[in-house]
């Protein structure tokens, strides 16, 4: 059985929490004060710029937003769908439902519609999924993490990704669209992953990217039968 999706849920992508992007925290803080109406929290992948259930010292950086998200849980349903920066992550939160890449897209659905749910980084080709299975292999990140003395490794990471631009526009990105709904059969699909906000429709699909937390500071809701965007407020 499909898991039905709720008026008022929401839905949160790419925020790439990290010592610089701070939104992440601020949305969950204002969930926590009841300054958000929420009925169900959708995360769909790429929530913290790096997480691992391995790796010790993204971990520590991550603890604010990871137990605040747990005490969430107690209270709210939330999905949370591994993007290409978090993973292996159900050891983190024992009240949450993770949703692994290799079981993306995740299946729901409005009334009697059919949504698919995914980070957005699936439907690639063999490189890309050999890339993808090596980096979520514990015994590598054990290792990995193992030989991270003093976390010289975990600190070159975290500076490569606090340099790294990733708030852009994609100028082809209907193209790259049209081509991705052909693997889905669903009457809307929703991913996150390529920080566009936009929708578009396709006969008789609608797709939607959802926009980046920390680029756009937006986040997606579902009232009333429709999708819309909301603005993170200060």
């Amino acid at each position: 059985m499909n898991l039905q999706i709720k008026d008022e849920a929401i839905f949160v992508a790419d925020s790439h929490f990290n010592q610089k992007n701070q939104e992440l925290l601020q949305l969950l803080k204002k969930i926590e004060n009841k300054e958000i109406n929420i009925s169900q929290l959708f995360l769909m992948g790429d929530i913290f710029d790096f997480l691992s259930c391995e790796c010790k010292y993204f971990i520590k950086q991550n603890s604010e937003a990871i137990t605040l998200l747990n005490k969430l849980s107690n209270d709210i349903e939330i999905i949370y769908l591994e993007g290409n920066h978090d993973f292996n992550l159900q050891n983190l939160f024992s009240n949450i439902k993770v949703i692994r890449r290799e079981n993306q897209p995740f299946f729901a659905k409005i009334e009697e519609k059919k949504v698919a749910l995914s980070h957005g980084d699936n439907f690639l080709d063999w490189k890309y999924e050999l890339f993808c299975k090596l980096i979520r292999n514990s015994i590598f990140l054990k290792f990995m993490n193992f030989i991270d003395i003093n976390f010289f490794i975990s600190k070159k990471l975290e500076q490569a990704l606090l340099n790294k631009n990733i708030c852009h526009n994609i100028l082809n990105f209907e193209n790259i669209v049209e081509k991705r709904v052909k693997n889905y059969s669903d009457d809307i699909i929703i991913e996150g992953h390529y920080h566009q906000g936009k929708t578009l429709i396709f006969k008789n699909q609608k797709y939607i990217n959802i926009a980046s937390l920390c680029c756009q500071k937006e986040y997606l809701r579902f009232k009333n039968d429709e999708f819309f965007i909301e603005k993170l407020k200060d």
